[in-house]
């Protein structure tokens, strides 16, 4: 019964009456190709690296913003690029009639643009029009314009060109003063303007590799359960290798060895006693404002004791390891040595590690870990980069740290490593291998590329060769610590587990004489609830340096700061 009150309500429609429909709502159209979050140029690494170098995006209208990596100017569109013309039709008889003489094509402009997203270039074409009337862009010219991208001939390097339909700017360039240009700068004059040097194809490629092993140091640490801790710039304490910046200007006693040179030297004496007159004028000034100062009970230093810039974060990030578990820090440390070498510079970036409840063997398991890491992050976030690393600077940089992924590393004593190399009999070194001698850099370089042939870790070192903090081994004459060396870059990571007894760390600190009150807060962290704690330090820098092949660190060093070298 039921059912035949449905069937008859059902036949009472009227025909004409039809059912609602409820519009569908449609997903917003997602663009071929995005823009970047904070601007509304589009990042050129996401057209030219795409599988089909941007052959997939033609007839699409974008922004692009870059500068200008080289100009040409055409005047006839036959002169373009590369590609394939078709031949001259055979001449025929003139007409009797006058015929037009068709205008000639406007002149082109044809760039190539980057924005050092990427290695490679953007093709770009700009027509002369009443728009934009056609004028040079040396190197170096900022552009930001808004066009089309169109395919070119398959014959040619590229594969896709941008054709400008307007300009939104234009950074002019003095192109006689502007330092760059396309001929390739030596890297030694590069340094002299690192202001620049980030608009070269070189250097751009070491910054975004840096860039990802920055990436890869936050990304390995944060995945393995570690916390960030900033250690201090400024500290009260001082290893022992901190030393004062100082200048002494001995330009009188150098004139003074020369007759040739009495005219310099009157200049120079001249100069001197109008400095001295400029001293004493400032002397007073200083005077008045210690006077200022001590009326108003000011402190005259800004600190009240002894400061120096840090040589490492060590010790600070030691506290916060005794209560956090895992930490690591990642900045900048400073090391006032005069002495010019390639693998160092005043200021370099350090990552330092440090893990509570764990011992020599962890510290040194966690290290090889994390440089494998490394190391595999940059081959599989880089691969451009790493192709122009291998096409320019080395050809083997890439299986070089191929193997350092599969490799198995060789651990061996310091004792053993000095055995090792006194038997080798066909090499002579310039300092013989002998116990209490430090290991140089080349004993290093023959472990790992004449013996082992491989990465090596060498631990338990003498104790006089490590800091006062290092833990004392069994044998009362070594330490634990640890030093990783690689392949062309030498020893690059050191480590050690801390001592965290407090009688044997008191001990060493009035052995080697140190200011005992400078470390009294280190020793509160063995007064109260003392730990076995390890931990490593990374040459940040010289991964960078040993990533790209470069032979110098102050090349992969954003602003490098060396002995007589601050330039900005």
């Amino acid at each position: 019964m039921a059912s035949q009150e449905i069937l008859a309500s059902q036949k009472s429609n009227k025909p004409s009456e039809e059912p609602e429909t409820i519009p569908l709502e449609t997903e917003p159209s997602t663009p071929l190709i995005p823009s970047s979050k904070y601007s509304n140029r589009v990042v050129l690494r996401t057209i030219i690296e795409r599988s089909d170098g941007g052959v997939g995006l033609v007839g699409e209208t974008i922004v692009i913003g870059g500068w200008v990596k080289s100009s040409r100017e055409v005047i006839s569109n036959i002169f373009r690029g590369s590609g394939n013309y078709p031949a001259r039709a055979k001449l025929q008889p003139a007409p009797s009639k006058r015929v037009a003489i068709s205008k000639p094509p406007p002149p082109i402009l044809n760039l190539l643009v980057s924005d050092g997203s990427c290695v490679d270039s953007l093709q770009v074409t700009i027509e002369f029009s009443d728009d934009f009337p056609i004028r040079p862009l040396p190197i170096g010219t900022c552009i930001l314009a808004e066009g089309v991208l169109s395919q070119l001939p398959a014959q040619g390097k590229h594969s896709i060109e941008f054709k400008v339909n307007k300009i939104l700017h234009i950074g002019t360039v003095e192109d006689d003063k502007y330092i760059l240009s396309k001929k390739r700068l030596p890297l030694e004059t590069l340094r002299d303007y690192s202001h620049l040097r980030p608009r070269t194809t070189t250097v751009a490629s070491f910054m975004r590799i840096r860039s990802a092993l920055t990436f890869a140091t936050h990304t390995f640490f944060q995945v393995n359960g570690f916390f960030s801790v900033e250690v201090p710039i400024l500290t009260t304490t001082d290893e022992g290798f901190s030393a004062k910046f100082q200048e002494k200007n001995n330009l009188i006693q150098q004139l003074q060895r020369s007759d040739s040179d009495r005219e310099a030297l009157l200049a120079a004496e001249q100069d001197l006693l109008k400095t001295k007159q400029l001293a004493s004028q400032l002397e007073e000034k200083e005077k008045l404002r210690l006077e200022t100062l001590k009326a108003a009970n000011i402190p005259e230093d800004f600190f009240s004791q002894h400061t120096y810039l840090t040589v490492s974060g060590v010790l600070h990030l030691e506290s916060y390891a005794c209560g956090l578990g895992n930490v690591y820090s990642f900045g900048p440390r400073f090391l006032a040595d005069r002495r010019i070498s390639t693998k160092q510079a005043a200021e370099m970036w350090m990552v330092e590690a440090e893990m509570a409840f764990s011992e020599l063997e962890d510290a040194m398991n966690c290290a090889e870990d994390y440089f494998k890491f490394l190391c595999k992050w940059v081959l599989e976030n880089c691969s451009t980069d790493m192709k122009f690393v291998s096409r320019r600077i080395d050809k083997t940089r890439t299986n070089l740290l191929e193997a350092m992924i599969s490799s198995s590393y060789e651990r061996i004593t310091y004792m053993e490593a000095v055995n090792v190399l006194k038997k080798v009999a066909d090499r002579k070194f310039e300092t013989e291998p002998e116990w209490g001698t430090e290991l140089t850099s080349q004993h290093l370089s023959y472990l790992v590329d004449e013996i082992y042939k491989k990465p090596v870790i060498v631990y338990n070192f003498p104790k006089e060769f490590k800091p006062f903090y290092v833990r004392l081994n069994d044998d009362g004459k070594t330490v634990a610590a640890f030093d990783m060396v690689a392949p062309t870059v030498g020893k690059f990571i050191t480590g050690s587990q801390k001592e965290e007894r407090f009688d044997l760390l008191n001990e060493r600190i009035n052995e080697l004489g140190l200011p005992k009150e400078q470390y009294e807060w280190y020793l509160d962290l063995r007064r109260y609830g003392t730990v076995k704690h390890s931990g490593f330090t990374l040459g940040f820098d010289l991964m960078v340096l040993f990533a790209t092949g470069l032979p110098d660190v102050r090349d992969v060093i954003p602003f490098p700061r060396s002995s007589g070298k601050v330039n900005n």
